[in-house]
């Protein structure tokens, strides 16, 4: 067993690996015995890191929000106004289209959650609570430069970020009538009538 963890590929590559087998082929084709061929390891040794296939695929969820977290924050630290970074998150967190990896894997892991322990459920709320402060923080920056209109940040990212699921939910799983030019345009529409009137 030592010696098989020694030749085991890095843990990031293994959810890497994950993340594009999702992209590639499905959520559904994921399997640990079709991940372990990808890997060039058994289902076994994956199931000896992992525990579960639910904790393998929190694990890339996780892997995949920190590397997406990365490029949020880059975008809400970078020059321009509020308003054009706050569009730019919105970009961010909308689905690509029609079975985007990152949301299959999201929605994936939020319909296992029924069953989560705690310590699952608290992981899961870490992640929507980095996208909740982020947005917080920028709708309070827009506010105090007078960009925005005086809404409580906290209470507008909520209302947000709810309309953002919703949509976004009907693009990840091709909805018809929905796609994502559409979305992106009730979005703007909405940040328009909540943050600019009254400026």
């Amino acid at each position: 067993m030592v010696g098989a963890r020694k030749n085991a590929p890095p843990r990031e590559e293994v959810l890497a690996a994950a993340m594009g087998m999702i992209a590639e082929r499905g959520l559904e084709q994921l399997t640990m015995a079709a991940l372990g061929r990808e890997v060039g390891m058994s289902s076994g040794h994956l199931l000896y890191y992992f525990g579960s296939k639910d904790e393998l695929l929190l694990r890339t969820l996780e892997w995949s929000e920190g590397r997406l977290g990365t490029e949020r924050g880059r975008l809400l630290v970078g020059a321009g106004t509020a308003r054009a970074r706050l569009d730019a998150y919105v970009d961010l967190y909308v689905p690509d289209g029609h079975r985007d990896p990152h949301w299959t894997l999201w929605l994936e892991v939020w319909n296992r959650s029924q069953n989560a322990d705690e310590a699952a459920r608290d992981r899961q709320a870490a992640i929507e609570g980095a996208w909740h402060r982020d947005l917080v923080a920028l709708l309070a920056e827009g506010v105090s430069r007078g960009e925005f209109r005086r809404v409580d940040p906290d209470r507008f990212a909520a209302r947000l970020r709810a309309l953002l699921d919703g949509f976004s939910i009907h693009v990840a799983i091709g909805l018809r009538g929905t796609d994502r030019a559409q979305v992106l345009g009730h979005v703007r529409e909405f940040l328009d009538e909540g943050l600019l009137a009254d400026v």
